[in-house]
């Protein structure tokens, strides 16, 4: 078994400076702007073409494979395990997360692991990555800071230090090479769709429909949820749990961001392995994690403590949900 270690391991790397010698180069910056831009420009011909013929119930199932896998890559592999250790993987879980997060195209798996750590070492300060109250806190700042938070965050200059933050992945060859992958991942999570399209239904326009919405539209579905993150959950949402920056939980997120909404709790235990721990909120990534335990893939499972977070309720009540809770759930729905 392997296992990521947790944020404040990367206390270990104080000596080490905040951001890389060099900073991000005009041509990433466009080419940043080109996979995220030109996605999102598809939204706009989408709506439209559901009035058509340019949607079929293999270009439904195809979007909705590959959002899970990609989406969950993001919340399971990158975020949950390679950045806070929620849990140990085998080689092969392991492997298999960081190759579906890279699915989501959001950056090379070390790079946003990095930007991450940093992102909770220093969350709504100044070195924070991506806060939306970077600029102030009357609404002309805020505003200008939610922009920043949710896109603008990608076009700044300054590199988070990989070996300040993420040493762990550095030293590790799987990520390494992974990390090298990514152009070709890009690729791959473009073009696989329309080649499953085009078999399926053994046509051109099959293959076409297919590349467009599990394709494109699936990617940029997938970024703003999870830009959503930073921008809308560090400003708007209830505050349930002790937290010493700005994270809220948004309700209405929590499904298509596949739990990740429950962002207060996040920030208050951030090696917990699900983020939804009060009753009726919905985490499917820590289902998903206990899927992968139950196969006997993911193992030393951190799920919630109930009475260190109940210690944490601001509002003093107690109603956290643990995994003992979920199984029991689960055994009387069998």
């Amino acid at each position: 078994m392997t296992t990521a270690p947790v944020v404040d391991a990367t206390e270990r790397r104080k000596g080490q400076p905040e951001f890389d010698a060099e900073p991000q180069g005009t041509l990433e910056k466009i080419l940043v702007g080109v996979f995220t831009g030109v996605p999102f420009l598809a939204l706009f011909a989408a709506v439209p073409m559901l009035w058509g013929s340019f949607l079929s119930w293999t270009d439904v199932v195809l979007t909705a494979i590959f959002y899970v896998l990609s989406a969950g890559g993001i919340t399971v592999g990158y975020h949950r395990y390679f950045t806070h250790g929620s849990f140990k993987a085998n080689r092969g879980l392991k492997i298999f997360m960081a190759l579906c997060g890279s699915l989501a195209v959001e950056g090379p798996v070390i790079t946003w692991v990095a930007d991450h750590r940093r992102h909770h070492k220093h969350s709504d300060m100044e070195l924070d990555p991506h806060s939306p109250w970077r600029f102030g806190s009357d609404w002309k700042a805020l505003a200008k800071g939610l922009a920043w938070a949710h896109y603008g965050w990608l076009f700044d200059g300054n590199r988070t230090n990989k070996r300040r933050y993420a040493p762990d992945l550095l030293k590790d060859r799987d990520m390494t090479a992974i990390h090298r992958w990514f152009p070709g991942m890009v690729a791959v999570t473009l073009l696989l769709p329309g080649v499953l399209g085009g078999l399926i239904t053994w046509s051109w326009m099959g293959a076409v429909t297919a590349f467009f919405w599990a394709g494109v539209v699936r990617v940029t579905l997938v970024h703003h949820v999870t830009w959503s993150i930073n921008s809308i959950c560090h400003t708007f949402g209830k505050e349930h749990f002790e937290a010493r920056d700005k994270s809220r939980n948004v309700w209405w997120l929590a499904i298509p961001s596949l739990g990740e909404s429950w962002h207060n709790l996040h920030h208050s235990d951030p090696t917990c392995a699900r983020h939804g721990v009060l009753k009726g909120q919905i985490d499917i990534s820590a289902r998903i994690i206990w899927a992968f335990e139950k196969l006997g893939w993911a193992t030393n499972v951190r799920w919630p403590n109930a009475e260190r977070l109940a210690a944490r309720r601001l509002d003093g009540r107690e109603g956290v949900e643990t995994v003992a809770d979920r199984t029991r759930g689960d055994e009387k729905a069998a």
